[in-house]
């Protein structure tokens, strides 16, 4: 076969396939060729050039900052939303927003959720997801203990039971504080049946979905009494503390800063967390900038969900 002759018959396949839109299957059948010969006259038509294409890129979607992110901290996934100021406020409601989208596109039958305590980020995320009939979860298993001040509207055992509903998932509640006032307490309260059925849970989970908090602890979370006082936060800050998850904190390079404070907490360890096949951070803000950054250097989250102010931020 001739050069005109090989690249013209490149060039019909390309036609076939990207503007008449017909299937590999069928151009093969149509040409008397071979499916195999059709994928790799396709592969021939990118390398000589016959074949250019370019993506336009939505507005409000963020490919380049997305992809600069899972280069640097080799995250399987992350996402980054939309978000028009950087305060607060509007930056829980974007990432609120693309976790409930996220979680509703990649949700499997059978999963095992696990969803952290106190956090606003992921009240955000329940508050816009819908109604799941696609598929199904297994159970909602909350690993920070989520009993708190009952003056407390917003507290995780709602959370809790709120994602099991819209996932068609048992819950399963850890029914203790995130924070037992002693040591002594805390072993008190996991010998309880209840709590240690719950905390037996964390080896089940598949999915799990985290707050990263920094070392000053949120409104809601503070509200909840599940916090350490201000001696003990400072205490942590000196041994190089710049964040948490689930109340167990790191330094800046994702180090854990181990603290007689953890034999205090009732939920799940930094190891439990690395064994989940998929972690979901979610977090964004710049009071959170270091907390985040930590989290990825650590490799605790395989999917991280924030803003376009934070993830900027980040990739400097």
């Amino acid at each position: 076969m001739g050069r005109s002759d090989e690249l013209r018959l490149i060039a019909r396949v390309a036609r076939m396939y990207y503007g008449e839109s017909l299937t590999q299957s069928a151009i093969a059948r149509q040409l008397s060729l071979s499916q195999a010969s059709v994928s790799r006259l396709l592969k021939r038509a990118h390398d000589e050039q016959i074949v250019h294409i370019s993506i336009d890129v939505p507005r409000g979607t963020f490919p380049d900052l997305e992809d600069r992110l899972r280069e640097r901290y080799g995250l399987d996934e992350a996402i980054v939303a939309d978000c028009d100021e950087d305060r607060e406020e509007p930056i829980l409601s974007s990432i609120g927003e693309a976790a409930a989208h996220f979680l509703e596109s990649t949700l499997k039958d059978g999963d095992v959720i696990g969803i952290s305590s106190w956090s606003q980020t992921l009240l955000r995320m329940v508050d816009n997801i819908h109604p799941m009939k696609r598929v199904a979860a297994s159970k909602v298993v909350q690993t920070l203990g989520g009993m708190g001040n009952p003056g407390v509207e917003i507290h995780a055992t709602q959370l809790t039971m709120r994602l099991a509903r819209l996932t068609q998932a048992e819950p399963i509640l850890l029914s203790a504080p995130g924070v037992a006032a002693s040591t002594a307490g805390r072993l008190v309260l996991v010998g309880d049946p209840f709590v240690r059925s719950a905390l037996d849970e964390f080896r089940n989970i598949t999915l799990a979905l985290l707050g990263i908090g920094a070392v000053q602890p949120s409104e809601v979370l503070a509200r909840s009494g599940n916090v350490f006082t201000h001696e003990e936060l400072e205490g942590l800050a000196r041994r190089g503390a710049v964040g948490d998850i689930s109340l167990r904190f790191f330094d800046a390079q994702g180090r854990a800063v181990v603290a007689p404070l953890d034999e205090r907490v009732i939920g799940m360890t930094l190891d439990e967390i690395k064994a989940i096949p998929r972690v979901v951070g979610l977090a964004g803000g710049s009071r959170k900038v270091d907390a985040i950054r930590g989290v990825l250097l650590g490799h605790y989250v395989d999917v991280l969900i924030t803003d376009r102010f934070t993830a900027a931020k980040l990739v400097v």
